[in-house]
């Protein structure tokens, strides 16, 4: 497949809560010279970003795009980035059925979390998720189609869901407290998504783990310490009771299984924890460096 020179790329989902970082990434100096235009692609009314906030070296477009005029909306684009919600399941599967008949020639799917491909355990939303990845695989087996995974996302998960309770001075980990979990930042997410984009279409993996800061439950909590926080204690909560008990129903929210996937490994983009076969994307001064 012929790599793009400046390609259009289009941002599903662009003003949403993952989706205003990327858009910012891609219109940033440092990768707004390497596409031709970026399209905002919003169900919204009102659009988050005006031409004269960037710089001029790319084109910036909305487009509103609804549920009847999805090939219509993605005319002309070479690289689409989808970047809808969990909310989104029946949306995403219309855009996999329209992806035939437009010149798209890679696919950002809507993963940006954890790595759910290898587990041992249903969960209904990452199972839609990976309907649609086998969806679209079979509609478009020509496309360049990459996963991107980034742990957790550092602005949205510190915080007692996890078991890090600062407030309180109370840490509670599934397992052990000493297994590292990897936090990107939004921000750095969308710098991930458009160094990837940049790339010949022939060398964008088709999964990519983005190693952002791994730290582990003792980690943070010497981290938030050392930071005047106060003392936090750490509890321990057995593995394997916790994670039986958690399974056993099926359940749309992934916040009780990433937790005790914090503590068996599942979320460490590390490469003793990803091994060698996998590709990590780790990031310096905005720009991206792979290791596959």
């Amino acid at each position: 497949m012929a790599s793009i020179t400046r390609p259009v790329v289009a941002i599903a989902g662009a003003t949403g809560h993952l989706g205003k970082h990327v858009t910012t990434a891609f219109l940033s100096p440092g990768f707004q010279d390497k596409f031709s235009e970026i399209i905002i692609l919003s169900r919204n009314e009102s659009c988050l970003f005006q031409q004269s906030s960037f710089q001029s070296g790319v084109k910036l477009t909305t487009r509103r795009y609804n549920e009847t005029n999805l090939e219509e909306s993605l005319q002309g684009v070479q690289i689409l980035v989808n970047t809808i919600g969990h909310a989104g399941h029946d949306f995403k599967t219309k855009i996999a059925a329209a992806l035939p008949r437009t010149n798209i020639r890679v696919y950002f799917r809507s993963e940006f979390g954890v790595d759910h491909y290898g587990h041992d355990f249903a969960h209904l939303e990452w199972g839609e998720k990976k309907k649609h990845l086998a969806n679209a695989q079979r509609v478009v087996s020509y496309m360049k189609i990459c996963r991107v995974f980034c742990g957790l996302f550092l602005e949205d998960s510190i915080g007692p869901w996890f078991g890090l309770d600062t407030e309180s001075g109370k840490y509670t980990s599934v397992g052990s407290f000493r297994t590292p979990v990897s936090f990107t930042s939004l921000g750095d997410v969308g710098r991930a998504v458009a160094s990837l984009a940049t790339m010949p279409t022939e060398n964008i993996p088709d999964a990519v783990h983005v190693g952002g800061d791994s730290r582990s439950v003792e980690e943070i909590a010497g981290i938030m310490e050392s930071t005047g926080a106060g003392r936090n204690d750490i509890e321990c909560l057995p593995y394997e009771k916790y994670k039986k008990e958690t399974t056993a129903e099926p359940s749309w929210d992934p916040a009780a299984y990433m937790w005790f996937l914090m503590g068996d490994g599942g979320i460490a983009h590390t490469p003793a924890f990803l091994g060698m076969t996998m590709s990590l994307l780790t990031l310096a001064s905005g720009c991206g460096s792979g290791r596959q």
